[in-house]
């Protein structure tokens, strides 16, 4: 079985990369692992939710997952969206054909009324991991949670990267004047409180996945602008460089043909911990009640919980080694990039 490597046709100096990444099991299997959390995470409603994936009523076939259906739909007297948890629709739908439900049959923002005992309750076989102190189901919320922790994370690392990227290219590449005050604007917008700026935020406009995004974009974009421009200050004097611009070659035709490239080796090495720096800003702001809008699934909510319901070990327990594992996964790879990128092992 041919390898990944040969598959994708990779060059001499990039094959030595991804050996030395295989090399690294420890960031090879964190990456793996990481990657099938998420992809599962991405389809958390086909394994954690209230409604039903397949109902057959009397002879039809409906998707309560993927579309809504009335009540009256089912043998109901309503027009209301139909609750797949109302004993009476049950029973009717038991009586002329059968639902298939997911895995854990609790959404994340589901009560259950029928706990048998004050919220929170503790782990059973009904909820795995218990529930917090309103009636939700903590697994459920946990899945929900680390995606929207994921595709936060994912998104900032992005955009401030490009922004990041862009910036630091032209302070490098232009140096002087350009450089200087680059610098000095930099100097003066990393000194700002981002926590006082965040609460002010608050303040003013209602907290939501956009714009919190926004917010630490504002700060995060200038993680990478160092790196770069080291690179470019380094580069921008070679003699590919000035035979390329000898040739009449553009500015941006210079920068992002054959400096860049070389500027992408160290930056890919941040990416990984720019990541995790994420998610741990995005459960700090919701452990501070900064973050997401009430009632949203997060694992900073979950650390909440747990500091103010001591009473149930369960859900520190659970908030603590989901983002302690998820935070270890990820320096794990970051770790195992920084290795394959070493031009020490790439050129050894």
């Amino acid at each position: 079985m041919s390898s990944l490597s040969d598959k994708l046709t990779l060059s001499p100096i990039n094959k030595r990369r991804w050996a030395n990444f295989r090399a690294n099991g420890r960031g090879y299997w964190s990456l793996w692992i990481i990657t099938a959390l998420f992809v599962l995470s991405l389809f958390a409603e086909f394994i954690a939710n209230d409604r039903p994936l397949l109902v057959s009523f009397k002879g039809e076939l409906h998707a309560p997952v993927l579309f809504d259906y009335p009540e009256t739909k089912f043998g109901g007297v309503f027009e209301t969206p139909a609750d797949y948890t109302d004993p009476f629709l049950l029973n009717a739908i038991k009586e002329h054909g059968w639902m298939l439900q997911p895995l854990i049959p609790f959404g994340a923002n589901t009560i259950d009324f029928n706990l048998g005992r004050p919220a929170p309750a503790p782990p059973s076989a009904k909820h795995w991991l218990g529930s917090d102190n309103q009636g939700r189901d903590v697994l459920s919320r946990l899945i929900y949670g680390f995606r929207i922790s994921m595709l936060f994370a994912l998104a900032l690392t992005v955009v401030s990267s490009v922004i990041g990227v862009a910036a630091g290219a032209v302070q490098g590449y232009f140096g002087g004047l350009t450089d200087l005050l680059f610098q000095r604007f930099i100097e003066i917008w990393g000194g700002l409180p981002q926590l006082f700026i965040l609460i002010i935020v608050a303040s003013i406009v209602a907290p939501s996945f956009w714009t919190l995004l926004l917010v630490l974009l504002l700060f995060s974009w200038t993680a990478l602008v160092s790196v770069v421009r080291a690179e470019f200050l380094r580069a921008r004097n070679f003699d590919y460089v000035r035979a390329a611009k000898a040739l009449g070659m553009s500015d941006v035709g210079v920068m992002a043909k054959h400096i860049l490239p070389n500027a992408m080796v160290a930056t890919v090495t941040f990416l990984p911990f720019i990541l995790s720096g994420a998610v741990v800003a995005l459960t700090s702001l919701d452990f501070l009640g900064l973050g997401m809008p009430p009632g949203s699934a997060s694992l900073g909510e979950l650390l909440r919980q747990g500091k103010e319901n001591l009473q149930a070990p369960w859900l520190g327990f659970t908030g603590f080694f989901a983002i302690a594992g998820m935070l270890t996964l990820l320096v794990f790879v970051g770790e195992a990039v920084r290795d394959a990128l070493d031009p020490r092992k790439t050129f050894a």
